[in-house]
């Protein structure tokens, strides 16, 4: 039997990389789209309304209702499969997306309708992102890469699409300017679902597998579905240990790149083409730490790495930035976190993988990354808010400083110790007997 045959029978063949590829493509695309946004969005607000405040409201629209609806996405995405949730919710974002330059160009945009149209790609990314999150270990299983591999290598991914994303977004936003570059946002969602729909194999990517109810007879709906990935993350104190730093990082992250960034080139007097070049700075180094770590993390103590790479990738950006430091020295410490930063997230993203059971993996991703999401809407807001009344320099301080004490009082945890004891050579680990039969029927094909 051909690989496409057996594909279009929803069996793995031997060894087929298609369908990694296939997801990777997908990711890469619409994650650059993201990116180009991320420059192109918050400077069209911020010199449209001269308003940190606005800005960090427009990033709040668009993040709360990513982080709530994925959430509430997980069982959908188990039930329904990936593949349709993906393809579906890119298209609705390219709709959105394009829906602003468009009304713009009408003089029918204003700001209560920008932020309804920022909210509806939220609420169409955050189901996106998940279903494609969802898809890597089955992607990896397929093509017989090892987990943390394919982590690391979906993480190379994001970073290069920063790298490609902020320098674009970055150029177009200074040539052709910000409403050019989402409408370039909005071609990319449309490639990426283009790319989920027609270039996977047929097989990939639909309903996990439901473990059979005490009855025998009837499949769990949406609630006892939700309620499941819900008891399961509130039993891994690893994971939610993990999930607080990341939530509290997160919030910092979206503060710097929805406010302070942006706030930071116009009083510095460098515009919105340095943005994007601290991003590409930090994102090329980003795929350098990637590409290490999808190659030599399964054999380094996790740990060490982890904590290593949050404490590269963290403070030391807040605070060149508060030092008015030249744009040679700025450039040069977010290249230095950004290849720290490429480190972290395969790590984190295998031990997830790991210790959840293939058929809960949608629900319990959804709620750990929402719950790890969560201070992203607050990030701009909060910053945008502290920004007006204190100014730029103490804010940056006070985000290095609780960066720093975050992630290395949370790595002295008792439970962190079990991040270097949960690998599996990449092989995701049983929780219930019908987990440790499943694991053996896919190692049997």
């Amino acid at each position: 039997m051909t690989d496409d045959a057996s594909e279009a029978l929803g069996i793995p063949s031997k060894r087929s990389l298609r369908p990694l590829g296939g997801v990777l493509a997908a990711m890469a695309v619409s994650l650059t789209g993201t990116r180009i946004s991320v420059v192109a969005l918050p400077w069209f607000v911020l010199v449209t309304t001269g308003s940190a405040t606005q800005t960090g409201l427009v990033a709040f629209c668009e993040m709360t209702p990513y982080v709530v609806v994925k959430a509430f996405t997980g069982p959908l995405v188990d039930r329904i499969g990936p593949r349709a949730v993906s393809w579906t919710t890119d298209l609705a974002s390219a709709t959105a997306a394009a829906a602003v330059p468009l009304l713009h160009a009408l003089d029918l945009l204003s700001f209560p309708l920008l932020l309804v149209l920022v909210a509806l790609i939220g609420a169409a990314r955050g189901p996106g992102d998940l279903a494609k999150e969802v898809m890597v270990p089955e992607a990896a299983e397929r093509g017989r890469v090892p987990l943390e591999r394919a982590t690391g290598l979906s993480g190379v991914i994001e970073r290069l699409a920063s790298t490609v994303g902020l320098a674009i977004g970055g150029s177009l936003v200074a040539l052709l300017g910000p409403l050019t570059a989402l409408a370039v946002n909005a071609g990319c969602f449309a490639l990426g679902s283009v790319i989920i729909k027609l270039a996977l194999p047929r097989g990939m990517g639909h309903t996990a597998e439901e473990a059979p109810s005490a009855a025998g007879k009837t499949e769990p709906g949406y609630w006892r579905r939700f309620g499941e990935g819900f008891t399961f993350l509130r039993g891994e104190p690893l994971l939610l240990t993990v999930i607080v730093m990341v939530g509290i990082t997160n919030l910092l992250d979206a503060a710097i790149t929805s406010v302070l960034v942006p706030v930071w080139a116009r009083e510095s007097g460098y515009g919105p083409a340095a943005i994007g070049l601290m991003g590409s700075v930090m994102g090329a180094a980003g795929v350098g730490g990637s590409l290490i770590a999808a190659m030599v993390a399964h054999r380094l103590r996790r740990r060490m790495v982890v904590l290593t790479g949050f404490l590269l990738a963290g403070a030391p950006r807040f605070l060149i930035l508060a030092f008015d430091a030249p744009l040679g020295v700025v450039l040069a410490v977010f290249a230095v976190s950004g290849f720290g930063a490429g480190f972290v997230n395969p790590v984190l993203g295998a031990v997830l993988v790991e210790r959840v059971p293939r058929r809960m993996l949608g629900r319990v991703n959804a709620l750990g990354d929402s719950l790890a999401w969560a201070g992203i809407p607050l990030g701009g807001l909060i910053a945008g808010a502290a920004v007006t009344a204190v100014g730029l320099v103490p804010v940056l301080l006070t985000c290095g400083a609780v960066y720093f004490l975050t992630t290395h009082l949370a790595g002295l945890r008792p439970e962190w110790r079990e991040i270097d004891r949960t690998r599996r050579r990449g092989v995701l680990k049983p929780h219930s007997k019908e987990d440790a039969s499943q694991d053996s029927a896919n190692a049997a094909i």
